[in-house]
């Protein structure tokens, strides 16, 4: 049997993240180093001091997260020289940060590339044109049902996070958004939810994302992965450069693909899935749609010791 390491996508930052492994371990500490000299200012102050504004913003929090979730796996691996997981995975900006752990990408150029990320995403769309929603409790072939209902050539709602079998993220524009939150709760929904974002990401409306991203490519140094990681795009692993610089441009205007990856990597063999970074979002996906698999989380230092125990028990059974 087999493990996998997952790693977290923006919503999870919180002030304070990642402080105790940057207190503990010294490899830990320089990742933040690192990181605030790669971007040539202070994110590790944002993260650890806030304001929560400032953190929350896309351009911020997508490299925090990616920072703190690094700081997590390098402690980590300080503590055992023969992680070999089958297969790395991170949901929407989490691939990225499965980019680095896998050596695919530099941690310097990762950041580089989720700052600018961000800041491309926020700008593809005026503010208030666009809307994300969670619908809760129908499966997949109602919300896509919903979405092409309403959708229009100028007014367009999509799935475009395949969270858990019972849960979908919708997103395009306000109206058609708000629109599928209300029908879906009259077919059912135990809940529908609008969600609190800047803009409507992974819907097609993000395209002008990828044009930014593919110039942003050309300066960093890419290699192929230490461990195949599973694109966001299409459930499969990425061995080659050119097929991880495809599978990025497309994820940034295509639904994430999280329950198909999920499954994919089941069916593969993987019996355990650690979630290495804040919070415990995907852990919860992960049982949702894989009842019997077994989950851990790594999202402070005090569980880097059951977390190696937890990776040590999925190798032998």
């Amino acid at each position: 049997m087999a493990y996998a390491f997952a790693f977290p996508g923006q919503g999870v930052q919180e002030v304070g993240m990642g402080k105790d492994f940057y207190d503990e371990f010294s490899v830990s500490r320089d990742v933040f180093l690192r990181v605030d000299e790669a971007l040539g200012f202070p994110l590790s102050k944002i993260i650890f001091e806030g304001p929560e504004e400032e953190l929350t913003k896309t351009e911020h929090a997508q490299p925090a997260i990616l920072t703190v979730s690094i700081a997590a796996f390098e402690a980590l691996k300080a503590m055992s020289e023969d992680l070999g997981p089958s297969f790395v995975a991170g949901h929407s900006l989490g691939e990225y940060t499965a980019l680095v752990a896998s050596e695919a990408l530099k941690l310097e150029d990762g950041v580089r590339l989720v700052n600018i990320r961000g800041k491309l995403m926020q700008q593809a769309v005026p503010l208030g044109v666009g809307a994300m929603a969670a619908i809760i409790g129908l499966d997949k072939e109602a919300v896509e049902e919903l979405c092409q209902f309403v959708s229009t050539a100028e007014c367009i709602c999509e799935p475009v996070n395949y969270n858990s079998p019972q849960q979908i993220v919708v997103s395009g524009h306000a109206e058609a958004v708000k629109r599928v939150a209300e029908l879906a709760k009259e077919r059912g929904a135990r809940r529908a939810l609008m969600l609190n974002v800047s803009a409507p990401f992974h819907s097609s409306l993000m395209r002008p994302v990828a044009e930014g991203l593919a110039e942003a490519f050309k300066s960093c140094e890419w290699r192929r992965p230490k461990w195949p990681v599973v694109a966001n795009v299409n459930a499969k692993p990425l061995e080659s450069v050119e097929e991880i610089q495809n599978a990025l441009l497309l994820q940034s205007y295509n639904p994430v693909l999280w329950t198909q990856s999920v499954v994919f990597m089941k069916s593969s063999g993987v019996n355990a899935f650690l979630e290495i970074g804040p919070g415990n979002v995907l852990a919860g996906l992960i049982k949702k749609t894989i009842k019997d698999a077994k989950v851990y989380s790594l999202d402070c230092s005090d569980k880097l010791k059951e977390a190696l125990d937890f990776i040590g028990g999925a190798k032998v059974e």
